[in-house]
């Protein structure tokens, strides 16, 4: 037996606070990328010209974000059954590979002039200016876009939100580095724009490596899936649990568990301990949106597999030919079967007014064991009597 809940997503109501998010980040990168590359290039400071460039991948990202939070929070559909959360892992890869370009194009032009001395710049005062106002633009800015990523939960909210702390520390080395320049350091501005393009590197790899982990379907860490198997384990009517997985859709952890039950309960309390199961495990994990519980009504790690045996209807034709032969008719619903350890067990029901009294019942019971007997793959039969 397996069933799945779902808690549902967020929706459109998600989507607004990331477009409202967004949207105020690109409106700030578009008016301090612009103030930077102008800036830069009026105060002849390579590092805040880089800086500049840095914002513009923000900008880039800040689109790229608005883009996949759109297309990601879109309702399920048929060939998207588990809805569209993997476009933010993509789009989170995406703006990673953008922070390397940059970086790379940063480290490049760099070392060009670090080479060729003549051409590096020699920055005035005016840029310290315009690298404090990155600094208090983009720290704001990231403080604003975290705050939202933690409320709905999305992954590429936070990895746009660290984007944007990684351009205050490279804002602070553009400062340092304009400062030390200034100071008769010439070097120190094309050494700073050198770091920054590192700081952005190491951020754009480490939202891919993330992203990528999650691509591959990464689960809970060891310790958080042995916490959650012991709540499972501690729920009414679970003997055992094993084989959870999980795995990252998006902003969303998606979960798989055996559940191991009595064996011969019935198919709706078996469905009722598997809605407990899915309940308390969303309870005690906030990011779990969806559950699929598998019921096994026997260890499945050590007993024999079921799979071979004839179905019910496959059964019952051999079962009822030897039934008439003693004399008893069943109908359907008076035999329920039982496939465990690779064996079939089953329980029948025989109506009392059907016999003459209860010597007869017996005898005929005893008939119907020893004929159900006959069938290779029965273990047991047990038979008892209702009014």
């Amino acid at each position: 037996m397996e069933t799945a809940t779902s808690a549902g997503r967020p929706g459109e109501g998600r989507y607004r606070i990331m477009r409202r998010v967004t949207l105020a980040g690109a409106v700030i990168n578009t008016g301090l990328a612009m103030a930077q590359l102008v800036g830069g290039v009026l105060t002849h400071s390579q590092a805040l010209i880089a800086d500049g460039a840095h914002t513009l991948s923000d900008l880039a990202s800040d689109f790229m974000v608005l883009f996949a939070s759109r297309k990601a929070n879109a309702a399920a559909d048929a060939r998207h059954p588990y809805g569209h959360g993997r476009i933010e892992t993509l789009a989170t890869v995406a703006v990673g590979m953008v922070l390397l370009a940059v970086a790379l194009g940063i480290v490049l032009d760099a070392v060009r002039r670090l080479l060729s001395p003549e051409a590096l710049l020699a920055p005035t005062p005016l840029a310290l200016f315009f690298a404090v106002l990155a600094i208090v633009s983009k720290e704001a800015l990231y403080h604003y876009t975290m705050r939202s990523a933690r409320k709905v939960r999305s992954r590429l909210l936070e990895a746009n939100a660290w984007h944007h702390r990684s351009d205050v520390v490279s804002s602070i080395v553009v400062l340092v580095g304009v400062g030390a320049t200034l100071a008769g350091l010439p070097f120190m501005d094309a050494a700073a724009a050198i770091l920054v393009a590192a700081l952005i590197g190491r951020m754009g790899a480490k939202m891919i490596w993330r992203s990528a982990f999650e691509l591959i379907d990464t689960g809970v860490e060891p310790e958080e899936q042995k916490r959650l198997l012991a709540i499972v384990r501690s729920i009414e009517g679970v003997r055992g649990a094993h084989a959870l997985r999980t795995r990252r859709m998006g902003s969303v952890l998606l979960a798989d568990v055996h559940v191991l039950v009595a064996p011969r309960i019935s198919v709706s309390e078996g469905h009722r301990i598997s809605d407990a199961v899915s309940d308390v495990l969303k309870a005690n994990h906030e990011d779990l949106d969806d559950v699929l519980v598998h019921i096994d009504p026997e260890d499945d790690q050590r007993a024999a597999p079921s799979s071979h045996l004839p179905g019910r209807e496959a059964l019952l034709a051999q079962l009822e030919p030897r039934w008439q032969e003693v004399g008893v008719t069943l109908a359907p619903d008076d035999a329920m079967f039982h496939y465990l350890d690779g064996k079939a067990y089953l329980e029948l029901q025989l109506p009392l007014a059907a016999f003459d009294s209860i010597e007869d019942a017996r005898e005929a019971a005893d008939r119907l064991v020893r004929a159900s007997r006959q069938v290779d793959c029965v273990a047991r039969v047990r038979v008892s009597f209702r009014a």
